[in-house]
């Protein structure tokens, strides 16, 4: 029998513990076959895991697990049912909900619906533009909706023009606490457009600027109006917000453009924008629409005029794990607890769903979510919890060709990529928050699951409104945490797969 095989059958003896508590608390800390052993394995062994943490000194908590996918004999745990911000690791549960409850095949429909009779070219009612939670939802996207309307015979609107936002409750932020102008914490509602980004660019003309807010795409560059831009004469602060009149009212520093550039803003605003936009791209077509109006509710028999819909969600899942698309996470998020049944009023509440899901699903009772994406710091994930589910899902495959993989680098910095581990993992960083999970596979293709999660929560607690952005000191930390973690990797490959 060979070493693989001796080692399977040992191991998986020992499977049934993997899901009790007796199991951390008694797991093995080696390997229980031989293996061939590098010249430093004394060096990464000494003192555990445990060991290795506290000599790398990295400020704030260290947490970590590590699992065999194929027996979930749990090898090492350092504070693994101890909670810390997962960040964008988050990311990953929130796939698993989505696939449990909605199925990879799911896709969203954004609609164009006519409450009102159709008679010669002229709708005699309102038209509704329906948002039905597509997150991935773009220009491109609503001029064909356009263009299919267009090709219905219709010419003109005699009643309002309205956009349903109501499938989800309206968010004006995904966190609260992170600055007005990033555009990674846009507002959520249940629609959304270019992920509720809308794109600034400035050039220099003149003594002053010339600025265009648009919603551009791969083909089409459309000014918006609902969102403006005004360039003020000061250094400090470099963005300002106020909702003003219906509109998203910005104005920047001239200090801050230098010749020029761009970049995307959030949209606090998401059905008015994405009326802005459509009024824009109908009446390209000829059809002259009224200004947008947001609406809650949908009228009973409306008739479907049009129709997009987006791409399989396992598709969608895969772009966010990829690119980490924080409204991508929430707006997935929210579709499955409504699909379960249920109405949430934040998204606190639809995650909170989500962990009552996750404990009842994969044992997760650490786990307390206020959001699906990570953003938000309050959010509690232990390293125990995400092993767990990591085992029962690596056993069937369904998470692990969806991440990303995670490249292991050299003592320069550079990647590596003859290096024996291969992982792939979803990585989450918040600004002094770090965390790493999934799976990592060894020169002898023993196939483990790990979580790793880092925070100094109390050094980012001190961080000052107007430095969050780029606090001083957050990119060395969370640099060296991810040193750390790659540290830690390599010890766990040496150590059960080497």
């Amino acid at each position: 029998m060979s070493n693989r095989v001796s080692r399977r059958f040992v191991l998986g003896g020992l499977s049934a513990l993997a899901g009790s508590g007796a199991a951390w608390a008694n797991a093995p800390t080696a390997s229980l076959r031989p293996w061939a052993r590098p010249a430093d394995l004394a060096a990464k062994a000494a003192g555990g895991a445990e060991g290795l943490i506290a000599r790398f000194g990295l400020p704030g908590e260290v947490v970590c697990a590590v699992a065999d996918v194929q027996t979930g004999l749990r090898l090492e745990s350092v504070g693994g049912r101890s909670g810390l911000p997962p960040a964008s690791v988050a990311k990953a549960l929130t796939t698993l909900y989505a696939l449990d409850v909605l199925g990879g095949d799911h896709r969203f429909v954004t609609r164009v619906l006519a409450d009102g009779p159709v008679q010669n070219g002229v709708l005699k009612g309102d038209l509704i533009l329906a948002g039905g939670g597509d997150p991935t939802l773009d220009t491109d996207g609503l001029a064909a909706l356009a263009a299919r309307l267009k090709s219905r015979g219709i010419r003109e609107l005699r009643g309002k023009f309205l956009v349903y936002d109501g499938l989800f409750p309206f968010v004006r932020s995904i966190d609260p606490g992170q600055p007005d102008h990033v555009g990674y914490s846009p507002a959520v509602a249940g629609i959304a457009l270019n992920f509720n980004r809308v794109h600034f660019e400035w050039k220099r003309a003149g003594k002053g600027y010339a600025v265009s807010m648009d919603a551009r795409s791969a083909k089409y560059r459309p000014e918006v109006d609902i969102a403006r831009m005004k360039v003020a004469n000061r250094d400090v602060p470099v963005y300002t917000y106020a909702d003003q009149k219906g509109a998203d009212h910005w104005t920047v520093a001239n200090g801050a453009l230098g010749n020029g550039g761009s970049r995307w803003l959030p949209v606090r605003k998401p059905a008015l924008y994405a009326g802005d936009v459509f009024r824009t791209l109908a009446r390209s077509h000829g059809i002259v629409l009224p200004a947008a109006q947001a609406t809650g509710q949908l009228p009973g028999g409306a008739q479907t005029l049009a129709e997009h819909r987006s791409e399989a969600l396992t598709g969608i899942l895969r772009d966010m794990l990829k690119y980490s698309t924080n409204i991508t996470a929430e707006m997935v998020g929210l579709a499955t607890t409504v699909a379960r049944g249920k109405a949430p009023a934040t998204l606190r509440d639809s995650a909170e769903e989500m962990s009552r899901w996750a404990a009842a699903k994969y044992g997760m009772a650490g786990t307390r979510m206020v959001d699906h994406s990570g953003l938000g710091d309050a959010s509690r994930m232990t390293p125990d919890d995400l092993v767990g589910a990591l085992v029962l899902v690596g056993r069937n495959g369904l998470l692990r060709p969806l991440l990303k993989p995670f490249a292991m680098r050299n003592a320069k910095g550079g990647i590596d990529k003859d290096h024996p581990i291969k992982v792939d993992a979803k990585t989450g960083t918040l600004n002094f928050v770090s965390g790493l999970g999934g799976y990592l596979t060894a020169s002898d293709g023993t196939e483990l699951a790990f979580a790793i999660f880092t925070a100094d929560t109390a050094r980012r607690a001190r961080i000052a409104p107007q430095d969050r952005e780029r606090p001083d000191g957050a990119r060395s930390w969370n640099r060296k945490s991810k040193q750390l973690q790659q540290k830690l990797i390599e010890r766990w490959g040496a150590l059960y797969g080497s």
